[in-house]
């Protein structure tokens, strides 16, 4: 099966190292540029990279310039890196339609996460319909959960609960945007459903349900048990 490509761009070679060993672990396949000129030289000739990962402030051709031409010809996800966390630049990163926005300095795990989560919500990560982490195999097509080989039964919302988690594994979720997304709508009571329905999806996955670790006064995190 090939590799899924993902171009960095960072006129910080330090930088794009860090993000390639990282990626590079987790079997993708990482092109590098330097600055805005080469990283759009790299795109066109390429036709075929999944994700952008790309820095604000570079020489001859800044993240922002770069994301309006790659917008024009592709919606091909882009996360955005800056040193700055100006709520502006933010907002502008959205307009111009990037996917994610990461403050430097970040942790290359939380960063590699969230590139994985993308490629899952875009369609294109490798057997998107299913997911293995842990000792957890989840079949979102058959909607069928097994833990070391052994099939657990989960109801339609713990399903969905564990499959939320798995896409997004290592990245901190708030009760909020857990309700967004798994219950599809605004949430304006407290979030006591989110504690309930983890509290019996950790039950069922016995020992496994201490991957999801709980973060005080904010949600939940799905990573490797201690």
């Amino acid at each position: 099966m090939n590799k899924l490509k993902v171009l960095v761009v960072d006129d910080e070679s330090r930088m794009r190292k860090l993000v390639k060993d990282f990626l590079v672990k987790q079997n993708y396949e990482v092109l590098e540029a330097g600055d805005g000129s080469s990283a759009l030289d790299i795109f066109f000739e390429q036709q075929d990279i999944a994700l952008i990962i790309l820095d604000v402030m570079m020489p001859k051709m800044d993240g922002w310039q770069v994301c309006k031409e790659v917008r024009n010809y592709s919606k091909v996800p882009i996360i955005m890196l800056t040193a700055k966390s100006d709520e502006q630049d933010e907002l502008l990163g959205f307009q111009l339609g990037v996917d994610e926005y990461i403050t430097k300095p970040f942790s290359p795990k939380i960063l590699v996460a969230r590139v994985e989560a993308i490629l899952r919500r875009t369609n294109q990560a490798c057997d998107a319909e299913t997911m293995e982490f842990g000792g957890i195999e989840i079949d979102k097509t058959a909607h069928v959960v097994m833990i070391d080989g052994k099939t657990v039964d989960l109801s339609f919302k713990e399903f969905e609960l564990l499959a939320y988690f798995m896409e997004n594994k290592g990245i901190a979720l708030s009760r909020e945007k857990i309700l967004n997304s798994v219950w599809n709508y605004d949430y304006f009571g407290d979030a006591r459903t989110i504690d309930t329905h983890v509290k019996k999806l950790r039950s069922k996955l016995g020992s496994k349900g201490d991957m999801i670790k709980t973060i005080w006064g904010m949600g939940y995190k799905f990573d490797e048990a201690q």
